[in-house]
């Protein structure tokens, strides 16, 4: 079972008006990143636990709604009191979004040790990051609550801090924040935006090494249309590219990856604690990524945060195969 810690939230969407002159209208979608990544694992079939404070108000029971109809568990979920937190959401003309929050006394960020000791602690693999992992209260009492699942060592901890400027505090405080939840994890995402903020100047596969130090078995990157890249605990690192694909929008793609890789890590039966750590080597570690940047793909060419099946992923895979079949039929001719 996968158990997935953080924030549950309404994304406020702007939606194109046919008259330029009119008020931007807004629609409520089901957001968040750790919410995300729950729904993406549940439809790639991964049985999944959310553990989220999900608040008695609409936007709240909206959010209970679409975990429920996606078949993520929400037995160890917190009936919250407090309001749900809200992004507003804009698209910019690259087809990329923007956020703002609201999140003064929201639900999201009034964890206890009781409420996390709900169930995650005997999870095969736990994954948190985003808002809650740097927001206070919430930060410290779920990174204490990990410290000692990771001194189990017996559950994969993943960790994406899905970086937010505005968001963050004094640099300096954040880039303590983020590298103490690397250190907690055997897997970690971040975006080729993230790292540019936290560490202006270095290049990406210093950084990667740098985590990798710090105490993860796998450091991924991705880096939008260039693809994605990694550093294993062996000390290899690799790069593969990016799926064409026609944008429509990039909400929750980051997510979409996170699910995927997680995902795929999974099926693949990669190695990531103890001694196992080796058998994350570059051949299998890139058949992970190309899965990955997949259901990102796939993401990407529907609106909002939409991620795939199993099943779709299934047929996007098998269309690829074709196509790389047919293209090795007409190269021998």
């Amino acid at each position: 079972m996968l158990c997935v810690i953080g924030e549950a939230l309404i994304d406020l969407v702007a939606e194109p008006a046919a008259d330029h002159a009119a008020a931007a209208a807004y629609r409520a979608h089901p957001g968040g990143s750790p919410f995300n990544v729950a729904i993406g694992l549940a439809r790639l079939g991964q049985p999944t636990l959310l553990q989220a404070r999900l608040s008695g108000d609409a936007f709240g029971r909206q959010l209970y709604r679409h975990a429920a109809e996606n078949q993520v568990d929400l037995s160890i979920a917190v009936a919250a009191t407090e309001p749900s937190t809200l992004a507003i959401v804009g698209i910019d003309e690259h087809r990329n979004a923007t956020y703002d929050f609201y999140l003064n006394g929201t639900a999201d960020w009034q964890w206890t040790e009781i409420e996390l000791q709900r169930g995650s602690q005997d999870s095969g693999w736990v994954h948190f990051g985003s808002l809650a992992s740097w927001t206070e209260p919430a930060a410290t009492v779920i990174a204490s609550h990990l410290s000692r699942i990771r001194g189990q060592a017996t559950t994969v901890i993943s960790y994406d801090p899905n970086i937010r400027p505005l968001l963050m505090g004094r640099h300096s405080d954040a880039v303590a924040i983020v590298e103490r939840s690397v250190a907690l994890a055997h897997v970690v995402k971040a975006s080729a935006e993230d790292l540019a903020w936290l560490y202006p100047g270095r290049t990406i596969a210093s950084v990667q090494q740098a985590w990798q130090h710090l105490g993860p078995s796998l450091v991924v990157v991705t880096n939008g249309g260039s693809g994605a890249s990694a550093f294993t605990a062996s000390g290899e690192w690799l790069s593969v590219p990016a799926q064409p694909v026609e944008v429509v929008d990039t909400v929750g793609a980051g997510d979409a990856f996170m699910a995927g890789l997680i995902n795929a890590l999974i099926r693949a039966d990669v190695g990531l604690i103890g001694d196992d750590r080796t058998q994350a080597h570059a051949d299998r570690v890139r058949r992970v990524l190309d899965e990955a940047i997949l259901v990102a793909a796939l993401t990407c060419a529907r609106a909002g945060a939409d991620p795939p099946s199993a099943a779709e992923l299934s047929a996007a895979q098998a269309g690829i195969q074709a196509g790389r079949g047919a293209q090795r039929q007409v190269g021998t001719r």
